[in-house]
């Protein structure tokens, strides 16, 4: 009969354990020294060894050579703990038995000495099923059992084990396993299989398993069947229903280049596949995550990166921060898929919303290119009717009021006086101020926040002025100090962002940043932090010396949480 590879391949000693090493280390040590507790904890996900790790122990406790961290394998106790036959090693279902008639059944047996064995085990899996009654049934064995028993606990859920369970246990925590430890397990397994394999199809089910040994093992079984004794990237991605790569990438390209119709184009390709849009989104979040290593660390995308090229050409394409919000629309898009009309409109929703969020272009002399007309000032809807009847040509001659008479007008009986106002002649708008204009001669530092509130900045520029100092401003050169805490509001992105927008405000001046030469406590957001828990202080203040308050205070032992309390300016 031939075996799953989850079960052929299954670990019978601790060195065949893979990704747990910390847990190894610590269980063989223990053995080694002989240093025993009578009950262990192993915590962790699906499939991660919780269950392999219990039957190891239990033949390492068991072995006829002894105890021992490296069990022989051979003996009459370690083959039938292999095969599931060892008399003294009683393994229980938690989840099929919860009730506490179960749990007192099994500690009287508890008490009787082994048959075959050196130790009587017990290995109950998925511990956090038993009741409450069925836990508090074993407390007290748990606490202090026969030398002659050892309890091993295997859960996916220790939150939902009571306090006085954990504390009775040594717990070991197991991590998921990484993809590429996965992936060199199943190349050992299929090495030793003498199976055909692509290595991109094993990276998909490496990170298909999502960190579990037992899930990519049922899966490359499965792959090998889809692909009729070869594990093939095509075939696994059918299998698997993983979008290309390729796909993902034009799309981003397409975005990239602003390109809706081909954007359409590639989404309606997805849909003509039946592919999940669910998918789709979490394979394009994916793939952002790339673009964002890419920018940041280049070295980090492999060589043999089959997509190599248009990754870094996508990195250069696209900036830090779009690839960021791009990072978060993908994910709100993918959280609200359930809500769209349908997954087609909600998977190109998300599409066109990035699409629509990418930077508006500049124009040759730097200033913005709107995507739509700006609304009209207010002064252009007063003079406008003004300029058009300047541009017209008189029709007829107007006719000239005449001047009020300087006595005081006459006044009809019972009728109330009404003063007249003499309106000017509407003028034609002012040109806007040239920008060399605003550059003054020097600045004095104790204007600074008065020169900042005028700027009107936003995101990164405004977020590296609050953490400056003013430290001159002469003869067109602005001399700005970050200190020390804040190092990374000096950073070339954020030192760009500010430029641009003293430019726009000052005109041509020449920015000089530099660290660590003040102490930060006069910079704005310094000011801002202060004025808050001013505010704050007295609203906490005044809350308390609120009569109603007191009164609930004294008479019913209430308390204030300050940190309910928030001012109303």
């Amino acid at each position: 009969m031939t075996l799953a590879l989850a079960r052929k391949y299954r670990p019978r000693v601790f060195e065949d354990v893979v990704g747990q090493e910390h847990v190894v280390r610590a269980l063989s040590n223990a053995l080694t020294q002989n240093r025993l507790h009578h009950a262990w904890l192993l915590t962790g996900t699906r499939g991660v060894g919780k269950t392999t790790l219990a039957r190891i122990i239990a033949k390492a406790l068991n072995c006829e050579t002894g105890i021992t961290a490296t069990p022989c394998g051979v003996c009459g106790a370690c083959r039938e703990i292999d095969s599931g036959r060892f008399v003294d090693l009683i393994e229980l279902d938690a989840a099929s038995n919860t009730q506490v008639d179960n749990m007192r059944e099994l500690l009287e047996n508890a008490m009787y000495v082994p048959t075959a064995g050196r130790f009587k085990v017990y290995i109950i899996d998925e511990v956090h099923m038993l009741s409450r009654s069925a836990f508090n049934a074993m407390l007290k064995t748990l606490e202090e059992p026969p030398a002659h028993v050892k309890f091993i606990l295997a859960t996916t859920d220790p939150q939902r084990i009571p306090m006085t369970v954990l504390s009775r246990c040594l717990q070991f925590s197991l991590k998921q396993i990484p993809p590429p430890v996965i992936r060199a397990q199943l190349e050992k397994v299929l090495g030793l299989e003498g199976v055909d394999f692509e290595p991109p199809a094993l990276n998909l089910i490496a990170r298909a398993a999502q960190g579990s040994m037992r899930d990519s093992l049922s899966l490359l079984d499965q792959a090998i069947a889809h692909g009729i004794g070869k594990v093939t990237d095509d075939s696994v991605r059918a299998m698997l229903g993983v979008i290309d790569a390729g796909y993902l990438l034009t799309l981003l390209e397409s975005v990239a280049a602003k390109d809706g119709k081909a954007l359409l184009a590639q989404a309606e390709a997805l849909q003509a596949q039946g592919l999940s849009f669910e998918s789709a989104l979490q394979d394009l979040a994916s793939l952002l995550h790339r673009v964002a290593l890419a920018q940041t660390l280049p070295d980090a995308i492999a060589d043999d990166e089959p997509e190599r090229d248009r990754l870094l050409a996508l990195a250069a394409a696209l900036s830090a921060e779009d690839v960021q919000l791009f990072y978060q629309i993908v994910l709100r898009g993918r959280a609200d898929l359930t809500l769209a009309p349908d997954e087609f409109a909600g998977f190109m929703m998300t599409l066109l919303r990035m699409l629509a969020f990418l930077p508006v272009a500049h124009d040759a002399s730097g200033a913005a290119a709107p995507a739509r007309a700006a609304p009209r000032p207010a002064t252009a809807t007063v003079t406008a009717p003004a300029a058009r009847r300047a541009a017209a040509p008189p029709s007829q001659p107007r006719a000239v009021a005449k001047p009020a008479p300087a006595g005081p007008s006459p006044v009809a009986p019972g009728s109330k006086p009404v003063m007249t106002v003499a309106r000017p002649p509407a003028e034609p708008p002012a040109p806007p101020p040239e920008r060399a204009r605003n550059l003054p001669t020097r600045l004095d530092p104790a204007d600074w926040a008065e020169t900042v509130a005028r700027l009107k900045l936003g995101g990164m520029a405004r977020m590296a002025v609050e953490h400056c100092e003013l430290v001159s401003f002469e003869n067109g050169v602005m001399r700005l100090a970050v200190p020390e805490a804040h190092r990374s509001f000096a950073e070339a992105s954020y030192r760009d962002k500010l430029r641009a927008a003293l430019v726009e405000h000052f005109g041509d001046i020449r920015l000089e940043l530099s660290v660590g030469t003040v102490k930060g406590d006069q910079t704005l957001g310094a000011k801002e932090n202060r004025d808050r828990e001013a505010r704050q202080s007295k609203a906490v203040e005044a809350v308390e010396n609120d009569p109603f308050v007191r009164e609930l205070r004294d008479n019913f032992g209430a308390r204030v949480e300050p940190n309910s309390i928030r001012p109303l300016t």
